[in-house]
């Protein structure tokens, strides 16, 4: 494995990091790794952390040194970081863009000159990568957002932003999963609640996922939050590939 540089990170994790820059080719790579040690299953580690380029490992060192650790995640080969997943795992979210729910729309319809349907157009069509989980619990940062679209974050950032909130931050787009302080420019939310700390499964997505926002309008809104309060609301998850 070329191109690394391999970090302690205290007694219990080491960090390996494949680059200084945000890119799909870096991640890609991260990616790779990330999943040749799970599939592995090499006794001692106990958790891996992907980030946008690089990845944190959890040990054990009473059942595996580090210097051993190093050796192993060495001798793994991780392509050229063009390489793609034979399978994409797609989780479809609804959003209802502007009014009440996305109150910055506006805005960024007028810095960025276009309509607001417009925006919504262009932000909807676009399957967007998951490069990481963080800031909060399930917060995906989402690259592929349209350059059309990049927008500055707000001057004074809000001091609480509903959960479910859509919004543009710079050249990044992300959801928030729960609610927070931020200062993203907020152009639509969506009904599901996509953490829930006592779901199996906190999060319907991972790094490596890729999220699709589907727009609707309030109505739906409304319906879809009543299905979610009954228990009867299914998230969409779309497979293509193998």
């Amino acid at each position: 494995m070329s191109e690394i540089r391999i970090l302690p990170a205290g007694d219990l994790s080491l960090v390996v990091e494949f680059g200084n820059e945000i890119s799909m080719v870096c991640n890609n790579k991260v990616r790779q790794l990330n999943q040749s040690l799970r599939e592995k299953k090499i006794t001692g580690i106990v958790e891996t952390v992907p980030t946008f380029r690089s990845l944190l490992v959890y040990y054990d060192p009473s059942k595996i040194k580090y210097k051993k650790l190093c050796k192993y995640i060495k001798s793994f080969s991780v392509e050229n970081g063009d390489a793609k997943a034979k399978t994409k795992r797609i989780i479809e979210i609804p959003v209802c863009y502007g009014g009440q729910y996305g109150e910055d729309l506006v805005d960024v319809a007028r810095h960025v000159g276009m309509s607001e349907t417009e925006v919504i157009t262009i932000h909807s069509g676009v399957d967007y990568l998951i490069y990481m989980l963080g800031f909060l619990p399930g917060f995906p940062y989402l690259g592929g957002l349209d350059k059309r679209l990049e927008c500055p974050r707000l001057p004074n950032p809000r001091t609480t932003i509903p959960a479910g909130s859509v919004g543009i931050g710079g050249e990044q787009t992300g959801v928030y999963p729960i609610s927070s302080p931020g200062g993203w420019r907020l152009i639509g939310r969506t009904p599901l609640k996509l953490y829930d700390s006592e779901r199996k499964d906190p999060t319907f997505y991972q790094a490596g996922d890729y999220i699709h926002f589907r727009p609707i309008n309030e109505n739906e809104f409304v319906d879809i939050e009543q299905l979610i309060q009954e228990g009867k609301y299914q998230c969409k998850i779309i497979m293509e590939g193998d």
